[in-house]
């Protein structure tokens, strides 16, 4: 807001030199005060409307997140959740290019890798390549790892495990580790309970 006192202040002083009537001098320091009062109480209306706003920023953030929880149990209930992990402890013998995942004959992901995410997983972290639901019972996961092997070759190979589904949530995980013995990548899974 632009601060106007210091001008209307100015005008006033060159006004009141030239008026020598008390009741006029009286009647335009009255006006400057219900000006500076309304300036004032105008800013006090600002800030208290920023700090307004600020905390509806706030509750619409809580609310997002809420929501956002509320919609992964209904999207996904614990009693049918199941999930899928990548993860890597290689990069001499094997450069990951992509991924392909197929669930009972169905193909329900394909990734391929920046340089950047590849970075992530050498340093330890883990992918999520599927979230979603299967009824309980017996079902088949393959995974298809697509990259760069020993000798620069190209390498395609495949790692398939079958999990039995039970009514909790399921967690699969699929490790690539470089195997130095054999110079070979391997591919292992492990059921998580």
């Amino acid at each position: 807001m632009i601060n106007v006192i210091p001008l209307i202040s100015t005008i006033l002083v060159s006004s009141v030199m030239k008026i020598t009537n008390l009741p006029k001098l009286l009647l335009l320091t009255l006006i400057l005060g219900f000006f500076v009062a309304s300036v004032n109480a105008d800013e006090d209306t600002d800030k208290a409307l920023e700090s307004s706003i600020e905390a509806l920023k706030k509750e619409v953030l809580s609310l997002n997140r809420d929501l956002f929880i509320l919609e992964e149990d209904l999207l996904f209930p614990a009693n049918t959740q199941f999930s899928i992990f990548l993860s890597m402890n290689a990069g001499q013998l094997f450069t990951l290019d992509s991924v392909q995942l197929r669930i009972d004959d169905k193909n329900v992901a394909n990734h391929l890798y920046t340089e950047r995410e590849l970075a992530a997983l050498s340093r330890g972290g883990v992918q999520r390549l599927y979230i979603g639901n299967l009824p309980s019972g017996e079902h088949e996961i393959v995974a298809v790892f697509i990259g760069i092997g020993p000798n620069g070759r190209d390498y395609r190979r495949g790692k398939t495990i079958v999990v039995e589904k039970t009514t909790e949530p399921q967690f699969v995980e699929f490790t690539i580790v470089d195997d130095v013995s054999k110079e070979q990548p391997e591919f292992d899974a492990r059921v998580w309970e």
